[in-house]
């Protein structure tokens, strides 16, 4: 979304998720399976191998590997291949296919020190589709959309305790932001009193702050294990605006000037993690990560005031619930150095979908479960180093009955092309 005031935070924000008028994907319930190239083209399983910027998102305490001035710049792009919707009327493939993320960081040792500070930048993750012009129960036809991102500035250092530990911490200013369009060209007057009023939100965000402890800990040369601790952030997205169609009851469509959407968080989690050595040319890497989204998403609470027309209800609101469960994620990667330039990267990841059934929705279809990821690293010189490879979303469905659209089933597909240039001084 294009805001006409952007403040530094939120230009910044707006820069890495370049594609919010797009779904912004993610499987592990609304986060990317991983940030940056290598972590995302190892499955994920990041945790014990984290030697990039991207440790501020993934484990602090892989800043400490990081000996000298070092920065990553990276960008992905989804391409859906099966988002649809169906249901007795419907079905209906999204229309936004193409989503275009973007981020980066920046490390350096510090000075008479053992430690490695750091800034970054990351599109953390989302959900959301646009269904253009569905037929509705009232016998119209309308939109239907919703559009969610998370993106974060993360500063963060990590130190190398003993010969053996690392330690690391970072600071998460995460912002979200939320847009939503239910048949808001759609009224209708239910009878005894009933109206049915499709709404059009607008611009309701949060920003607020979290953070991730992290340790790696190399047992020998060729094992080290790690942990990570990432801590739960709310994420009441304030400040928007709702248009309601109240034409069925007179009164045309009413502005409300403070519209807020309330039940989303960030979960807690916890990961651990191992990489192992078995040969000079091979690296073996393994992450189990615990999301808590029991805690972090249940009731989704939609609510509006200050309408400009005094006949209007003052409140306009909804609850939606969402119960989601707590999640656990098994990342699988394995990188390969084929000569002293080129290195292979591999993974998988795994994460049930969180979504209870009976609360599923075409507006949140977070429901992916599988990734398989492949690609490679090439040194263009001694200073430059460039990353690429694809993640394929494995195709999924799950069939619900929704109490506006009745029996339905959503389907999910995609392909993410990721792409990382780095320079190392």
């Amino acid at each position: 979304m294009i805001y006409s005031r952007l403040f530094p935070l939120q230009l910044l924000i707006t820069l890495a998720l370049a594609g919010t008028t797009s779904p912004v994907y993610a499987t592990n319930g609304i986060n990317l399976i991983g940030f940056g190239a290598e972590s995302t083209l190892m499955g994920g399983a990041d945790v014990a191998v984290a030697r990039d910027t991207s440790a501020l998102n993934t484990n602090p305490a892989g800043l400490a590997q990081i000996k000298a001035p070092l920065l990553d710049m990276f960008g992905s792009m989804l391409r859906t291949t099966d988002l649809v919707h169906k249901d007795p009327r419907n079905e209906e493939h999204a229309s936004n296919r193409y989503t275009f993320l973007g981020g980066g960081g920046y490390a350096r040792p510090l000075e008479n020190t053992d430690c490695t500070a750091g800034v970054g930048l990351f599109a953390q993750g989302g959900a959301g589709g646009v269904f253009e012009k569905l037929r509705t129960p009232f016998g119209n036809r309308d939109d239907l959309s919703s559009l969610f991102g998370i993106a974060k500035i993360i500063p963060g250092i990590g130190c190398q305790v003993t010969e053996k530990l690392s330690l690391g911490a970072s600071l998460n200013l995460v912002y979200g932001s939320i847009e939503q369009d239910s048949f808001s060209n759609t009224s209708v007057n239910l009878g005894g009193g009933q109206i049915f009023p499709g709404y059009k939100l607008e611009d309701a965000s949060a920003i607020r702050t979290g953070f991730k402890l992290g340790m790696q800990y190399r047992v020998t040369p060729t094992l080290t294990l790690a942990a990570a601790y990432t801590e739960k952030t709310e994420l009441p997205m304030t400040g928007g605006t709702l248009t309601a169609d109240f034409t069925g009851a007179g009164l045309g469509k009413v502005k409300y000037s403070d519209a807020s959407v309330k039940g989303f968080a960030l979960p807690r989690e916890v990961a651990v993690g191992l990489a192992f050595k078995p040969t000079d040319e091979w690296l073996l890497s393994f992450k189990l990560n615990w999301l808590n989204w029991d805690d972090a998403i249940n009731d989704v609470k939609l609510r509006a005031t200050r309408p400009n027309n005094a006949a209007a209800p003052a409140v306009y609101g909804s609850t939606n619930p969402a119960d989601w469960k707590d999640q656990w994620v098994v990342a699988t990667g394995v990188a390969y150095t084929w000569n002293d330039r080129t290195t292979l990267y591999a993974g998988h990841n795994y994460g049930k979908n969180p979504i209870p059934r009976q609360n599923s929705s075409p507006l949140l279809a977070g429901i992916l479960e599988h990734h398989l990821t492949f690609g490679a690293a090439r040194k263009i010189d001694q200073n430059w180093l460039m990353t690429g490879g694809v993640e394929w979303m494995l195709p999924v469905r799950e069939k619900y009955n929704s109490a506006l659209l009745g029996d339905s089933e959503i389907r999910n597909e995609a392909i993410f092309l990721h792409f990382m240039l780095s320079r190392r001084w």
